[in-house]
């Protein structure tokens, strides 16, 4: 078991220069390569979070802005609404000031055209009983005219 010992004890002083050259290796690899690129993907993780959480950020502005616009187009048609309703409202008034103005005039042409007609039926009623007069002074006149001639014309 001695031997053992011993041969280990070589072995173990034989590979004390290969365990300093490769702790020696391993902070000569950390220095020159592990922190560097350690640095440089932390780097580029706090790049990528970052433009992901600006990527969000302005998805997020973006998606207010066009709530935003569409809630301003919405206002603006309810105003062409509103102005449509009232130009709409003021046009069925308009046409119905037209309307009742047309309405009085035609009324005051039918009084008037009732009226003339009035007078035109009168004017007719006076001429037909001025006639009938005249007619009825002739029918009479005749009748008696011809009445005496009659008489006599029988007795003869």
């Amino acid at each position: 078991m001695g031997d053992t010992l011993n041969q280990l004890g070589r072995l173990f002083l034989q590979s004390i220069p290969t365990v300093v050259f490769v702790f020696f290796l391993l902070v000569i690899l950390d220095w020159l390569f592990f922190r560097p690129l350690t640095q440089i993907l932390r780097k580029r993780e706090d790049a990528t979070v970052g433009a992901l959480a600006r990527a969000r950020e302005q998805s997020a502005a973006t998606e207010d802005k066009a709530r935003e616009y569409e809630a301003a187009f919405q206002a603006a048609r309810q105003e062409v609404y509103r102005q449509r309703e009232a130009e709409r409202k003021a046009a069925l008034h308009e046409r119905e000031t037209t309307l009742q103005k047309g309405r009085e005039q035609s009324e005051v042409w039918r009084q008037g055209a009732q009226a003339t007609l009035r007078k035109d039926v009168e004017a007719v009623k006076q001429d037909l009983q001025a006639a009938c007069r005249s007619l009825a002074q002739e029918i009479t006149a005749l009748v008696l005219d011809t009445a005496p001639s009659s008489e006599g014309k029988r007795g003869a």
